[in-house]
């Protein structure tokens, strides 16, 4: 028996075949949800079908962030990522965290990075986005 050796830190981040965004698209209004729903936020409707999203995107917003909780390091790039018309909220990674290699309109593309490793030798695998 075979146990894995890397898990998703979230359940909508998908690593196989290749690491992908996973999100819940209501099937009446078309609004899409990162989180489980009982309902849609825009429509009240109750059923949703999982759609994948693009792996390549767009910065729409940006912050650089240089106070954090305890034991965050920062500074880090939280942004706000147009993934082919979806919102994603997620930090740029791979990059400087400063203005001359962060804008808006920056192309950039899903990129996964290990955040943790328990004693068994499982790693938690979280995404952010680096410049394409």
């Amino acid at each position: 028996m075979s146990t894995a050796t890397q898990i998703p830190f979230v359940e909508y981040l998908k690593l196989e075949p290749t690491p992908h965004l996973v999100a819940n698209e209501c099937t009446s209004c078309g609004a899409r949800f990162f989180d489980r729903r009982n309902a849609c936020a825009g429509c009240f409707n109750t059923e949703f079908t999982s759609v994948d999203i693009p792996t390549e995107g767009i910065v729409r917003s940006f912050s650089i962030i240089t106070f954090a909780a305890p034991g965050v390091d920062v500074p880090f790039v939280a942004a706000v990522i147009d993934c082919g018309g979806t919102s994603v909220r997620a930090n740029i990674i791979n990059c400087p965290p400063d203005p001359e290699h962060v804008s808006l309109g920056m192309s950039v593309r899903l990129a996964t990075t290990v955040v943790g490793t328990d004693s068994a030798g499982v790693e938690a695998v979280n995404y952010g986005f680096e410049p394409a």
